[in-house]
């Protein structure tokens, strides 16, 4: 099936030519005829399957046959993170423009007067983060009665970042008679009792299992020392001459750690989590996409609001507490038809994340070995003994290992001989110094303890203390 066959005006056709798109992914061929034909929709799909394409091209198709009488939006979409708002935005802007239709953006941790400027001017459509959005109807710069569209991107994650209050504001602002579209990754609790209670007659649509990865997508784990990790990550970036590699970390303070010891080694790398200023984030992102940044490292928050194509290779440097947060990571590469690499760094105290991760996947992800680098890989023939290294102990001779052992003991008891004898010198010297004259023995009394008991030196010492 093609554009054409999905009831699309041909100025969208036309956008849809231009950015290179010739057939529908699987998503958008099943969502876009149901939202022509006005059902609500409940959506899964993973990410990269092309799911903003599947409710921006029919949301533009039908605003466009009617035109708005004022400057309240009469269309939301709600994301879960600023970065995923700017490029929902971005698509729908490209559609918009083509029918005169207009289209704007509002996120937190920015100023919020250009975003109420922009509003004042009038629009159709809104894409806005949660937060941001309940600021500016609190304001009355904004009114959402007048809504006839709402729409859910990444449902699950706005959930999981706890929204579940203001998704409860919102729904009170907006009007009950709407059409509403939910799209998430994963099905969870959470989702269905929301979908529950906002959905109407809703058309399901799945296109891929739940919580499954890309085929496109190469998975491999590397078990590696913790204290090893940063060393490992720089060995497989050089050697392999990588390019455009994203980085995932558990928390902010670990990814700007690891973003110094990169650039320490000469790699150019840049931090992305949420203690990063809008306008500082937005120009990190820009530049890494642009190829002026190698390494990117980003925090979950970053996990399903990045759009990048043709991105090789992604890295989980930390495991993630959440088994589903992998499949989110490793889905920004493999997207778009391309092929991916995903690569996992797990020590011995993260096997409980990994074996969830395969129990949610229903599969184990191969365990490749690095020679000189993971607990598992072959120790080179040149190091003949490493410590802490089980591979190394195994492959080490007896006898290495006892003449090992015993210099390591002799070691000790000369540390211990050396300490003992510095203890002893002290005193001693303290004699020797003694020795010369009259002077230096009389200086030498003044401290003694054991000459305190005379009177004179009694007398002396009361004006010492009174002082």
């Amino acid at each position: 099936m093609s554009f054409d066959h999905l009831g699309l005006r041909v100025e969208l056709l036309k956008a849809v030519k231009n950015r290179g798109y010739t057939t529908p992914t699987l998503i958008q061929t099943k969502a876009i005829p149901v939202i022509l034909d006005g059902r609500d929709i409940l959506a899964r799909a993973q990410t990269g399957t092309g799911k903003t394409d599947a409710f921006a091209l029919p949301l533009v198709e039908i605003l466009s046959r009617a035109k708005g009488n004022g400057r309240h939006p009469r269309a939301l979409v709600l994301t879960p993170t600023r970065e995923l708002a700017l490029q929902v935005g971005e698509s729908i802007k490209g559609y918009a423009r083509k029918v005169s239709l207009r289209c704007s953006v509002v996120y937190g941790g920015v100023r919020i007067e250009a975003q109420i400027a922009r509003l004042r001017r009038g629009i159709d459509i809104l894409v806005a983060t949660p937060g941001r959005l309940l600021d500016l109807a609190g304001q009355r710069h904004l009114k959402l009665s007048r809504i006839e569209f709402l729409v859910f991107d990444e449902a699950d994650r706005m959930l999981d970042l706890g929204f579940s209050d203001e998704i409860s504001e919102i729904l009170d602002l907006v009007p009950s008679e709407r059409r509403t579209m939910l799209f998430s990754a994963t099905y969870t609790q959470q989702v269905r009792d929301l979908a529950a209670r906002m959905l109407q007659n809703p058309e399901h649509i799945e296109v891929t299992p739940s919580n499954t990865a890309a085929e496109s997508v190469i998975q491999k784990v590397h078990m590696v020392d913790r204290s090893n990790k940063k060393a490992l990550l720089i060995h497989l970036i050089t050697k392999g001459n990588w390019d455009r590699i994203l980085v995932f970390t558990r928390t902010r303070y670990g990814a700007n750690k690891l973003t110094e010891g990169l650039a320490a080694q000469g790699l150019s790398a840049a931090a992305l989590h949420g203690n990063k200023s809008q306008s500082l984030r937005t120009r990190t992102l820009e530049e890494f996409k642009n190829g002026e940044i190698r390494i990117l490292v980003a925090t979950d928050v970053a996990a399903r609001g990045l759009d990048i194509s043709n991105l090789p290779y992604v890295v989980n440097y930390d495991m993630p507490g959440i088994p589903e947060d992998y499949v989110h990571r490793i889905g920004r590469t493999g997207r778009a038809g391309e092929s991916g690499i995903a690569v996992s760094l797990f020590s011995p105290d993260e096997k409980p994340q990994l074996e969830a991760i395969e129990k949610l996947l229903k599969q184990k992800i191969p365990v490749e070995g690095v020679d000189g680098y993971t607990e598992d890989g072959n120790v080179p023939d040149f190091v003949l003994l490493r410590p802490d290294s089980a591979a190394s102990e195994k492959k080490a001779d007896q006898d290495l290992k006892e003449i090992v052992a015993r210099r390591a003991a002799a070691k000790q008891r000369s540390k211990a001989r050396k300490e003992k004898k510095t203890g002893a010198g002290k005193s001693s010297g303290a004699k020797t110094e003694s020795r010369p004259g009259r002077k230096t023995d009389k200086a030498a009394k003044k401290p003694s303890p054991s000459r305190s008991r005379s009177p004179q030196s009694s007398n002396k010492s009361k004006p010492r203390g009174r002082r």
